[in-house]
């Protein structure tokens, strides 16, 4: 495989540049001094940041956007052999990487590379620990999935030999990483248009458990069924977290304030060690949080600087989001797109103050939600009300025969008050009629949902 030599400054082209974590390479190759342009579909915030830093960026994929003087493309999982750049860049003989080969490359860079991992929480936690590399002056380099205000964006290029990025396992894509300490945050059924099944997902967690060295750590939620599975006879130490006070990491008497925030007392080996008071909502933010403070203490960061800095930290872009009022409705955004997110931030809306509680949901591909189908309609039976979008298709093509109708048709058979509408408009519109004041809405899903909400406070 091509390497990059990162003392060497040449000209890398994005194939996909627009896309969260692309932009942000581009933003650290930039930082190093390399030449960067890139193409993408259409304009983005992300790419108008870029060209206002000088990067050249091409709207549209065509095989003239490869000019002379790249010395290397990366390119995004969603980019095929078919598409006429990557064509392009093949037939003139340009070293090709992928996102993760690139990532992965960079981290080796750093004497500390940490990579947060899991089918749920990983931009979430990588921007708590964001937080407690900032509170402890620790002068991170940051990749996070998210828009985090604390960076002012998606990446922070520091000066020290941190490194800290989300690993996803979607494509095995986390196994070209390289970290030193690796956290797990859960397992589930996910991507099921790429894994065959759970038994397949655990596998691949498993490897990237293998690749940390003797001198690293694991990081791992120990509520993970069967976790010798995939924490056992590893070369790296083990180090494990979750509710019960055996775990390495623990957290006991969590109580919430008016407003639904968390706050527990973080406990290493049983022993109590701080009061965190978290800005954000829900017991899943409170194993997210006791896995940063797991990684941070292994870091040699003192409890009480990371209750500081996980204090700080009021929650990323489409997590849990408020988004506003309108009539007396409070608007709350959610990225939540698999079962087990949507009974996570429904649990958390029920300590926010509300009269009764509205979902709008969009599911996200038509694979998941074919695959997650029962568990899906199990989860939205939190909510008070349920108002389904269109599935939005995201990379896919084939329907699979699966609708959004039919969601709402199994929601009504369990007796829940759902609904199907065809268009945003509808949905709209149907909300201002219907939502009370005091209400919560909340649009929920990993497509554009979020455009419903501030569609309203318009």
């Amino acid at each position: 495989m091509y390497k990059i030599n990162f003392k060497h400054p040449i000209h890398v082209h994005f194939i996909g540049i627009g896309g969260i974590s692309m932009s942000g390479l581009a933003e650290v190759l930039l930082e190093e001094g390399f030449t960067v342009s890139g193409s993408d579909n259409k304009p983005s915030p992300l790419t108008e940041k870029l060209e206002a830093a000088g990067v050249s960026v091409f709207y549209g994929q065509k095989a003239s956007n490869i000019t002379e003087g790249i010395d290397a493309v990366i390119f995004t999982a969603a980019i095929h052999e078919d598409n006429e750049e990557y064509q392009e860049a093949a037939r003139r003989g340009i070293p090709m990487l992928t996102r993760a080969q690139f990532l992965g490359q960079l981290m080796t860079n750093y004497e500390m590379p940490i990579a947060v991992s899991g089918t749920h929480g990983k931009t979430t936690t990588t921007s708590m620990l964001s937080h407690i590399l900032l509170k402890a002056q620790a002068d991170p380099t940051i990749s996070v999935g998210g828009i985090l205000n604390a960076i002012g964006g998606n990446i922070r290029v520091g000066h020290s030999e941190i490194f800290l990025t989300e690993a996803c396992e979607y494509t095995n894509s986390f196994l070209e990483f390289f970290p030193k300490i690796g956290i797990i945050l859960n397992i589930d059924e996910d991507h099921l248009d790429f894994f065959k099944d759970l038994a397949d997902i655990r596998r691949s967690f498993r490897k990237f458990a293998e690749l940390i060295p003797a001198d690293g750590y694991l990081v791992i939620n120990g509520e993970i069924e069967n976790l010798e599975e995939i924490a056992g006879n590893l070369p790296c130490k083990v180090v494990t977290y979750g509710m019960d006070s055996r775990m390495d990491y623990s957290a006991a008497n969590i109580s919430y304030d008016e407003l639904g925030r968390v706050s527990f007392d973080f406990l290493k080996k049983g022993d109590f060690a701080e009061r965190i008071s978290l800005s954000v909502n829900g017991d899943h933010n409170v194993s997210n949080s006791l896995s940063a403070l797991a990684a941070a203490d292994i870091l040699s960061i003192p409890a009480d600087v990371s209750g500081r800095g996980l204090n700080e930290f009021g929650g990323t872009k489409r997590r849990f989001e408020y988004k506003g009022e309108v009539n007396g409705i409070a608007v709350i955004d959610d990225y939540a797109h698999h079962p087990t997110e949507i009974k996570a931030a429904l649990k958390a809306a029920e300590s926010y103050p509300h009269r009764e509680m509205w979902c709008v949901f969009q599911p996200h591909t038509y694979s998941r939600t074919k695959a997650l189908f029962h568990d899906f309609t199990d989860a939205l039976l939190l909510a008070d009300h349920i108002v389904l979008a269109d599935i939005y298709a995201a990379r896919e093509t084939d329907t699979l025969g699966v609708t959004s109708e039919a969601l709402a048709e199994e929601l009504r058979e369990k007796g829940a008050d759902a609904y199907y509408l065809p268009t945003f408009e509808e949905i709209e519109k149907f909300c201002l009629e219907n939502c009370q004041k005091g209400d919560m809405l909340i649009t929920m899903g990993a497509g554009d949902v979020v455009n419903i909400g501030e569609a309203l406070l318009k």
